[in-house]
């Protein structure tokens, strides 16, 4: 199978409304689509952006291989002018995204594509499968590591992943989250990112005994030592060993440049500090101390306030998989459509819950931060018509509770327009940065936050408002609509 082909990663309506727009509809139709959320992850206050490159790849590599139309007119239902029609299939729209690693919060577009209906459809599935999961992990990362407080972060949940794609997208967008570095060599030569690993249980369990197993992993990387201590007994058997071979390794004249003790079970925060104990006793103070065993941003957060000595964490099965969250929510809605002119005729989805209706037209997204602190303060989801100053006041207002205004003075905010040109007329005009880079501005991204809509726990929202031109028409059509149904 071609692994850069993935057309027919897709739900089969996709193809069926295809076959639908192709014998009715102007196939040349230009519509608009919105990639967005509804609810942050976790309860959290916020959410990263990730997966990008990997959409530009699944949409620069976007066709349908003979084999491909083959097996679909197996299937009975497509019709043979349409399978002719597939046969010479590129995508030719625009793609406007927010950058990996960008801070992102609910019911904005996260991606906007701009393409013939039959086009735009079809690619639904993938782009949803793909932002979804990395979004996810990214963002379970990001809490991990806040709940660390500077501690490294490793991410070695490979064998716990729910299969090969998971784990290595999954290995990524953790470290564009905050991870130094992942386990899984695969995605450490795909993505150019630090690959980290100690030892098993087996590994001394397979020597006469653990000093002999200490002391012969030692021998083979003495600039990588982390010694795994809780096989036998942590701190009668593990921690005395391990200090052994240290000694050893100085008096040999071995530079002790990273080196420490790992523990995998037991009460982490007891077992920490009577090893920091007798690591510092034994003129180690430097010495690392790292911990894994099913560990997550609510465990390292109440180890660290039990004042663990742990520097270094390992998180596997409840990162991966985002144990407690396991879906990201992320949905594909019709935003508008163009007319014969030209223009964009907006489009809104009604819903009985009132997070479902979706906002209408061709839409862009400022961020507004606070000059003083430089921290975010709103985002602002506009029409791409619309043109802002900082030199003039700025309203916002919620659009769940228009009556719940803030105006900005002049001078007090900065604006950011989030969005990016990622394809135009089918060629793609986005230069993808490389994972570290995208680790690093994921970083300064993270600084935007207060702490309160950091925090763990009941977090402080970071309103997204609409502006006054997009609300008004988003409300026109909703009294429209609703004197066509008949409702009042």
């Amino acid at each position: 199978m071609d692994r850069q082909n993935l057309t027919l990663m897709t739900d089969l309506y996709e193809l069926t409304m295809m076959q639908g727009y192709f014998k009715h509809k102007d196939q040349n139709e230009t519509v608009i689509f919105d990639v967005f959320y509804r609810n942050n992850p976790h309860n959290g206050g916020y959410a990263i952006s990730a997966g990008l490159e990997q959409v530009i790849n699944y949409i620069k590599n976007l066709h349908f291989s003979k084999e491909d139309i083959t097996y679909l007119a197996g299937l009975g239902i497509f019709e043979k002018e349409f399978l002719d029609y597939l046969d010479t299939f590129r995508f030719t729209g625009d793609i406007y995204a927010i950058p990996e690693g960008t801070i992102i919060f609910p019911r904005e577009p996260l991606i906007k594509v701009i393409a013939p209906i039959m086009q735009a459809q079809l690619i639904e599935t993938a782009i949803l499968t793909i932002l979804n999961h990395q979004c996810l992990i990214a963002t379970k990362a990001a809490r991990v590591c806040y709940a660390a407080k500077g501690d490294g972060i490793m991410e070695f949940g490979l064998r716990r992943a729910q299969g090969p794609d998971a784990g290595i997208y999954g290995a990524r967008a953790a470290v564009i989250g905050g991870c130094t570095g992942t386990s899984n060599v695969l995605a450490g030569q795909l993505f150019d990112i630090p690959v980290k690993g100690t030892h098993a249980h087996s590994w001394i369990m397979s020597f006469p005994d653990e000093y002999t197993a200490f002391k012969t992993y030692a021998d083979m990387y003495p600039t990588a030592c982390i010694l795994l201590v809780d096989t036998y007994d942590t701190l009668k058997s593990g921690v005395p060993n391990a200090i052994r071979v240290f000694q050893e390794m100085r008096q040999s004249g071995v530079p002790l440049t990273f080196y420490g003790i790992r523990l995998d079970s037991g009460d982490l925060a007891y077992l920490s500090k009577k090893a920091r104990k007798m690591l510092d006793e034994a003129g180690f103070p430097d010495a690392v101390i790292s911990a894994s065993n099913d560990l997550d941003e609510y465990l390292i957060d109440s180890l660290k306030a039990q004042g663990a000595a742990i520097t270094s964490w390992g998180v596997g099965t409840n990162l991966i998989t985002s144990k407690d969250c396991p879906s990201f929510g992320g949905v594909y809605k019709l935003a508008a459509i163009m007319d014969t002119d030209g223009n964009f005729t907006p489009k809104i989805k009604l819903s009985e819950n009132t997070e479902k209706i979706t906002n209408p037209g061709n839409k862009t997204i400022y961020r507004v931060y606070e000059k003083e602190s430089g921290k975010i303060k709103a985002d602002l989801i506009a029409l791409v018509d619309e043109v802002y100053s900082e030199d003039q006041p700025l309203l916002l207002f919620d659009p769940l509770a228009p009556w719940k205004k803030t105006r900005l003075a002049p001078g007090t905010y900065t604006l950011r327009e989030i969005m990016a040109p990622v394809f135009r007329d089918g060629k793609c005009v986005y230069d993808t940065p490389k994972t570290m880079d995208i680790r690093a501005y994921c970083q300064k991204e993270l600084d935007t936050l207060w702490d309160e809509t950091r925090r763990l726990v009941n977090p402080h929202a970071v309103y997204v408002d609409l502006s006054e031109k997009l609300y008004d028409m988003k409300i026109d059509l909703l009294n429209r609509m609703s004197l066509q149904e008949g409702n009042v």
